[in-house]
């Protein structure tokens, strides 16, 4: 047994629809270590029970299982947008919001989170991003001014498989991309932050009240 084995045994279970997901992802997606998982999964949950929020905006939307563990702690009539630039992965996110009839609760956006959150005229009480790596910052940029303050920005794979640590490689965009973010957060007065050694790291940042 590992660790990871004993984390699971001892932390409620998936429920059988996001067990049915997880299991379809594996079966027929590319790359589905993408998918967030059990634990990840139960993290996001909690976090947006906690903070019950009205309005989620996620970046990378994958097959949607983190949407819909977010989704389940939005207040009521709250909103989750959720981004994905692969618009192959469309049919099998709407088949899973629509079984768990989160339709009203899950707006999805099929297109470049960076063309398609400068027209969003709203404020977010939470973010979630996990999408390309190499535009971290500019995601960030682009979503702090629409974070209302005391919100939380949530930033999958902050550690990188621990090459964050190590000398970057010339060409090694997406580390780049990570370090630049990590840096950008630090030394960026307007939050506080801390990370997470789950997975491949889970940065938790919150924007400053005052």
């Amino acid at each position: 047994m590992t660790i990871d084995d004993y984390i699971n045994q001892n932390s409620t279970p998936e429920d059988d629809v996001l067990k049915e997901l997880n299991r379809e992802t594996h079966l027929k997606v590319l790359a589905p270590r993408m998918l967030s998982g059990n634990i990840q999964g139960k993290l996001l949950e909690s976090i947006s029970k906690m903070i019950q929020p009205k309005t989620i905006l996620e970046l990378g939307t994958y097959t949607g299982y983190s949407a819909i563990c977010m989704a389940k702690g939005l207040s009521p009539n709250g909103v989750l947008h959720t981004i994905e630039i692969n618009d192959e992965l469309e049919s099998i996110i709407r088949k899973y919001i629509k079984k768990v009839d989160f339709e009203s609760k899950i707006k999805l956006h099929i297109g470049d989170a960076l063309t398609i959150i400068p027209s969003m005229e709203m404020e977010f009480d939470l973010v979630f991003i996990d999408a390309d790596k190499r535009l971290y910052s500019q995601y960030y940029d682009l979503v702090i001014d629409k974070l209302k303050p005391g919100g939380f920005i949530i930033a999958d794979n902050v550690l990188w498989g621990e090459k964050v640590i190590e000398a970057i490689q010339q060409n090694d965009l997406y580390t780049k991309g990570i370090v630049d973010f990590n840096n950008k957060i630090i030394k960026d007065n307007r939050v506080e932050n801390f990370i997470l050694p789950l997975r491949d790291g889970i940065s938790i940042i919150r924007k400053k009240t005052t």
